[in-house]
């Protein structure tokens, strides 16, 4: 996982930005439960007051209130009021003002805070008072809406609390232990009271506020739904980005691979892990940048922000936590190891289609289709049950999930109901507790998905890290060496060949010089080692020991590419891409013009079935040459040869899909044709019977070498193929 984590590192600041949008996201979640807190316990229940502390009183009701608090406390409140005459802009604000009146001057919240306390204390005092005095069975912490009181007729007691004794006015209250709820629900409906006698309309104090907390939410709704989209835009972004930058290396790793490390991954097995699982890697950081980082934080604030609401409540969000952590370690006990296993069966299915597909023809025609059908289902049931097996247990999920959240809800509306009725929680409260509770489970389940998520994505990054952290066996050396010349010479001397972990040599003691501008010929029974020694000369393998020398350098020691640049191969299997024939010829020389793209077609025998398509050499090639004969694709990717003009022509067994008159035709253009060094191997006589020099292998080791004549006299091996493919009169000439 460490060598895809680095891929990161190119994506470093929008990763920042996106987790600095994720706190402003988290910010924005967290808040909104708040502020509808507050529309419910302020706006409707307290009719958008939210302070005990009046902004402005009457002269009456500042004495009076002020008659239940301490000499001190008085002094402070007198402090932090200016006196004014209810003229201008203080008679529209108060309309039913008489005489003079107390306005709060400017104050910072601290102080606001300590005139609140101040303020709740006088009102529980003057209500208890008043209780005993009217003796009035009503209870002090009894909802806001039946603790009405009519200040006209509370004035009137104002002579008797001047002579009643300090002792007598304070601490009155019939509340028993604090309850700051209580005390604030008091203090807030007196001053409700002293805003009804300066006429102003609670009403219209509660719609102001109730929109302005709206119009809050909704700043906030939208900035967190910005936050979220740029979030969501910003991962995206760095997901593709860092699987693009994976499968450009992967593709570029797979491609400097040699044979040596190909056989070691099957083709089934390379496209899965370019493609399933890279989007495997994609997907995690995609949701995991969005899931990783916000969960935390939103699970964090939510207890923080929970546990400022009701922290006697804080053992429910413990006890969902304790349940939803075993189901989450359940299932990822349960479905873990099977997400480890999926990509290999995954692999087994692309591994049978591939193979199926690629062998359509030699299946028909074997008549094999049921044992191909049979492996195919074997693989594709494996596959299905255990992606059937995963889904089964993750759909157990949403509905246990469902069923905790909502055996919270209802627990917690259970208990909170109770403290509502005792006067120490507000109803707006346990609406927030509920929904900070339900963002917490939240973040729960979303790091359960991202530990689901972890595995699967861990073995696709393996898989991933086997490919770019494969030792490449053939690459170029930290000093590489030019080619002094470029004759057209290869030497091989003492060269022996065994492939991994193989028994036997494939090859074993080759020394053979092929001359410059010579034609050079390969023949011998299957697996005697021809293409073997053809991939040597490509550099596709390393020799055992021994070295081939092509322009008197050592292959070792020169630089791969332009090693390779110098042949020109016509494989065995004829491979064409999508596009046109000259598309496909140009491959050679992308810069050819059509003359000469056409003077190579002519060359290699192919003009004559490319003039009879309507676009010549415009016409469309499928997928594979899939629209055209073996033959056809073979000359076109001879031409792509010929039009390369390199010093080396390699024919690997080339002329197997040609007849004898076409094969005769192609010979004779080559020889009268490029000046250059060719290599023929094959597997028909008549293939080779003008080449300069023939190689005869035979087990890995030469058993024969020189001219067709030659060979027909001196060389059994040689003698035994011949005469199995022509009569004895060809023999004998």
């Amino acid at each position: 996982m460490r060598t895809i984590l680095i891929y990161l590192k190119a994506f470093i600041m929008p990763l920042i930005l996106a987790i600095l949008l994720l706190f402003v996201q988290a910010y924005s979640d967290l808040s909104l439960p708040n502020y509808m807190s507050d529309i419910v316990d302020v706006g409707i229940q307290q009719n958008g007051v939210n302070h005990s502390t009046p902004n402005a009183v009457s002269e009456d009701g500042f004495r009076f209130i002020t008659t239940f608090m301490t000499n001190k406390d008085k002094a402070y409140v007198e402090s932090k009021f200016k006196i004014v005459v209810p003229t201008g802009e203080y008679k529209n604000a108060y309309p039913k003002s008489a005489g003079r009146l107390y306005v709060l001057k400017e104050i910072n919240t601290d102080e606001l805070s300590k005139l609140d306390s101040i303020f709740n204390q006088a009102s529980i005092d003057m209500l208890g008072l008043l209780s005993i005095l009217y003796k009035d069975a009503k209870s002090i912490d009894e909802p806001v809406e039946r603790t009405k009181l009519d200040m006209a007729k509370a004035y009137e007691l104002q002579p008797i609390l001047d002579e009643m004794p300090e002792n007598k006015l304070l601490k009155n209250n019939l509340m028993g232990d604090e309850n700051k709820i209580a005390e604030d629900q008091v203090g807030i409906s007196i001053n409700k009271s002293f805003m009804e006698e300066l006429g102003i309309d609670i009403t219209t104090t509660q719609t102001k506020y109730i929109i302005k907390m709206g119009l809050i939410m909704l700043g906030i709704t939208l900035i967190g739904g910005f936050a979220t989209i740029m979030v969501s835009f910003l991962s995206s972004r760095i997901a593709a980005g860092i699987s693009r930058n994976i499968r450009q290396d992967v593709f570029t790793k797979i491609e400097s691979f040699s044979f040596n490390e190909i056989d070691k991954f099957s083709t089934a097995s390379l496209i899965t892990r370019s493609t399933n699982d890279i989007i495997q890697i994609q997907n995690f950081f995609m949701f995991g940048i969005r899931m990783l980082c916000y969960a935390p934080i939103i699970g964090v604030g939510g207890v923080i922000m929970a546990m400022n609401k009701a922290a006697s409540m804080s053992w429910i969000i413990g006890l969902a936590v304790v349940f939803l952590l075993l189901l989450i370690i359940l299932l990822m006990i349960i479905a873990i190891p099977k997400f480890k296993i999926i990509q290999k069966l995954i692999d087994r299915v692309n591994l049978v289609s591939r193979e199926y597909l690629s062998g359509l023809m030699v299946v028909r025609a074997f008549r094999t289709g049921d044992h191909e059908k049979a492996r195919f289902e074997e693989a594709n049931n494996n596959l299905t049950k255990t992606q059937r097996f995963i889904n089964r247990t993750m759909a157990l999920m949403p509905p246990i999930m469902m069923l905790i959240m909502n055996g919270v809800s209802i627990l917690i509306v259970w208990i909170g109901a109770h403290k509502i009725a005792g006067a120490s929680m507000q109803v707006g409260d346990m609406m927030a507790f509920i929904q900070y509770t339900m963002q917490i489970i939240m973040a729960f389940l979303m790091m359960s998905m991202i530990f689901i998520m972890i595995p699967r994505a861990a073995v696709s990054a393996s898989r991933l890290s086997e490919i770019l952290n494969t030792n490449i066996t053939i690459e170029n050396k930290d000093k590489t060496k030019n080619f002094n010349n470029t004759d057209g010479k290869i030497v091989f001397n003492n060269v022996s060949f065994r492939y991994e972990n193989a028994s036997a040599y494939a090859l074993k003691d080759i020394n053979v010089t092929i001359e410059p501008g010579h034609t050079t010929a390969l023949i011998g029974s299957t697996g005697a080692g021809k293409s073997t020694f053809v991939n040597l000369l490509l550099r596709l393998y390393d020799v055992s020991s021994g070295e081939v020398l092509v322009d008197d350098l050592d292959v070792r020691d020169a630089d791969i590419g332009t090693l390779r640049d110098k042949f020109a191969l016509v494989p065995q299997k004829a491979s064409l891409f999508e596009g046109t024939i000259a598309s496909n010829v140009r491959i050679g020389n992308e810069d050819a013009s059509d003359e000469k793209v056409i003077e190579a077609l002519t060359d290699a025998q192919a003009m004559e079935f490319v003039n009879k398509l309507e676009d010549g050499i415009e016409s469309h090639v499928s997928q594979g040459g899939s629209n055209l004969s073996g033959g056809q694709k073979q000359r076109i990717s001879i031409a792509r040869a010929l039009l390369k003009e390199k010093e080396f022509l390699i024919f690997d067994d080339s002329f197997s899909a040609l007849d004898l008159s076409t094969e005769r035709k192609l010979r004779n253009s080559l020889l009268n044709g490029q000046d250059v060094t060719t290599f023929i191997v094959a597997q028909r006589v008549t293939s080779i019977l003008n080449a300069d020099q023939i190689i005869v292998l035979d087990q890995g080791e030469i058993v024969g070498l020189g001219t067709h004549n030659e060979l027909i006299k001196n060389c059994d091996v040689y003698y035994d193929i011949a005469s199995s493919q022509l009569t004895k009169e060809e023999l004998d000439a």
